[in-house]
């Protein structure tokens, strides 16, 4: 991964790590999508990561969309 990409949101749920990317990128904030999961039993996180640059104005849009 490049430098300068921190984490902004993790969770065991795919679907909700989805909706959060999704909404960041309604509001032209780049994201990457890792997801860490085990396929076979969906076991373990699903990552989002924004550039640093990014990060009060989408912590911001995540607390206010209460996601």
């Amino acid at each position: 991964m490049e430098q300068d990409w921190v984490k902004i949101y993790t969770s065991h749920d795919f679907f909700k790590s989805e909706l959060v990317r999704q909404v960041l990128i309604d509001h032209e904030i780049e994201t990457i999508l890792m997801n860490k999961q085990f396929s076979a039993y969906n076991m373990g996180e699903v990552e989002v990561y924004i550039h640093q640059d990014n990060f009060q104005k989408a912590l911001e849009i995540i607390i206010k969309n209460e996601l």
